[in-house]
């Protein structure tokens, strides 16, 4: 794997269930922006063509949460950048900033990334 992303490529990440983080969740059960806030870059494992199923078993053993995903189209239309940043622990980490010099997500950004989100888990992984 390396730095390039295909549009059609789906990011993954775990989001705290509501009992946990209600800021996270809208009231009919929907993500929310707040979901894809965070100063370091957005942290999402990159699904290099795997089944959802692959991958929910995989993050099931490192996460506790709901898994959501989204599509590196998702993140071009809003001008976000997608970085490949593997880690020791995980070859497939990657990362969603809102610019070249600014890691964390506009509000446009995370509310157009919540707005396009699948929830992937209805009941939260631990």
């Amino acid at each position: 794997m390396d730095n390039t992303f295909k549009n059609t490529e789906k990011l993954y990440r775990v989001v705290y269930p509501s009992e946990v983080a209600d800021i996270f969740w809208k009231i009919d059960g929907t993500v929310s922006s707040a979901a894809f806030a965070d100063p370091k870059g957005l942290s999402v494992d990159r699904g290099d063509y795997r089944s959802d199923e692959e991958v929910i078993s995989v993050m099931r053993s490192r996460f506790m949460g709901h898994i959501i995903s989204v599509y590196v189209k998702n993140c071009i239309d809003t001008n976000a950048i997608v970085l490949y940043k593997p880690s020791r622990s995980n070859q497939y980490h990657s990362e969603i900033h809102g610019s070249t010099d600014r890691a964390i997500l506009s509000k446009s950004q995370r509310v157009h990334l919540a707005r396009c989100a699948e929830i992937l888990t209805p009941r939260p992984i631990n």
